[in-house]
């Protein structure tokens, strides 16, 4: 029997996880891969408050690390089904196992959402990928493309930058939506190039990425362009599914809380993190949802008699 029990290991959940130790209650972290969430993968950090530059594992460690030291457990498995309005709570976990808790805070983030072309999903792992740090070393003086405008977006094209014998950033608008700047930064950056009004068709190769297919929205022209890789970044979906049919969600999929409380509709359980309906998506935020998350819990829990 935990006190709280926080699903989902990134930025959110591992703030919940300091901020809930920190309090006396006997605290678990779920993760089925590894701490930090999406923030693992990032090649570079600047924009965290205190922190001039970090890498997205170090600063994924010194969270779980953080945490480990107020006395939160940490375990890597994953949580197949849960029953929420049981009091306890009843998490199921991978291997048969189950375990109770008081309270639950839903941290379990997103994914990146798949451009759902032709070749994406085949070729994913050969050639097209989704994070930069992880991949980017197999494509060391080999032309690539990042499709996005968003900061991750131009922040990983200037990681790659650096790889690469040459990045082309393909972006559906007339602008990038990241920051001034990063938008700066890729203009002076010699190694990049921008096509804009453009969006991917197609990928193309036989067992890995030898091009792909875009077009001009706006005169419909369509060419190949001829790479060894394409990184997309094209926004993320929230890992709801574990919860829907128990937790009210949004049109898009993401958990609906009440903002100053983190609380959803059932009693007892909190959402932190990109799960969760938010105007800002950023580790800043997530981690505020956490610590706000597992106060609340710990609050609710000062009136429980369970």
């Amino acid at each position: 029997m935990y006190d709280i029990a926080i699903i989902g290991g990134g930025p959110a959940g591992l703030s919940a996880a300091i901020y809930a130790s920190r309090s006396g209650r006997r605290t678990i972290v779920l993760e089925r891969a590894w701490t930090g969430g999406l923030i693992f993968q990032a090649s570079l950090m600047e924009n965290y408050p205190g922190i001039i530059s970090i890498n997205g594992p170090d600063f994924s460690q010194l969270l779980e690390d953080q945490a480990k030291s107020f006395g939160a457990e940490i375990q890597n498995v994953a949580v197949t089904k849960v029953e929420l309005s049981l009091s306890p709570k009843l998490l199921h976990l991978a291997g048969g196992t189950s375990i109770q808790a008081k309270a639950v805070i839903l941290a379990l983030g997103a994914q990146p959402r798949l451009l759902g072309v032709p070749g994406e999903e085949e070729l994913s792992g050969r050639g097209v990928s989704y994070c930069a740090t992880c991949d980017g070393r197999f494509f060391r003086d080999k032309p690539i493309a990042v499709v996005g405008g968003s900061d991750i977006a131009l922040e990983e094209a200037l990681y790659l930058s650096r790889i690469a014998s040459e990045v082309i950033i393909i972006h559906r608008r007339e602008n990038f939506a990241a920051a001034h700047i990063l938008q700066q930064r890729v203009e002076q950056e010699s190694r990049i190039s921008c096509c804009f009004k453009t969006e991917v068709l197609a990928v193309y190769g036989n067992s890995v990425v030898e091009s792909i297919r875009v077009r001009d929205i706006q005169t419909a022209e369509e060419r190949d362009l001829f790479l060894s890789g394409v990184f997309i970044y094209e926004g993320h979906r929230p890992n709801s599914d574990l919860v829907q049919g128990q937790i009210s969600l949004s049109e898009q999929g993401q958990i609906v809380t009440d903002g100053d409380t983190m609380q959803t509709n059932l009693p007892g359980v909190y959402a932190a993190g990109d799960v969760r309906r938010k105007a800002l998506r950023q580790v800043v935020s997530a981690v505020a949802d956490g610590a706000i998350a597992a106060t609340m819990a710990d609050r609710w829990l000062d009136h429980q008699s369970i």
